[in-house]
């Protein structure tokens, strides 16, 4: 994954991306930062990983989908 990447490598990420937007969705009463940051635990994301999705995930959540 480059550093200034939109569209995250390697199926973890992925995977916690489409999760984190389905949880968001079907759960409106949870906070992005929340559900992201269960996402991190579920998916045994690395610190890159989180960092990806606090850069990157959090204004375009709606958009991934």
């Amino acid at each position: 994954m480059t550093k200034e990447s939109i569209k995250p490598e390697g199926e973890k990420i992925r995977n916690a991306v489409r999760w984190i937007c389905d949880m968001l969705g079907s759960h409106p009463e949870k906070s992005r930062q929340q559900v992201i940051r269960e996402a991190e635990i579920r998916f045994d994301l690395s610190p890159s990983e989180c960092d990806f999705l606090d850069r990157k995930l959090v204004p375009t959540c709606n958009e991934v989908q």
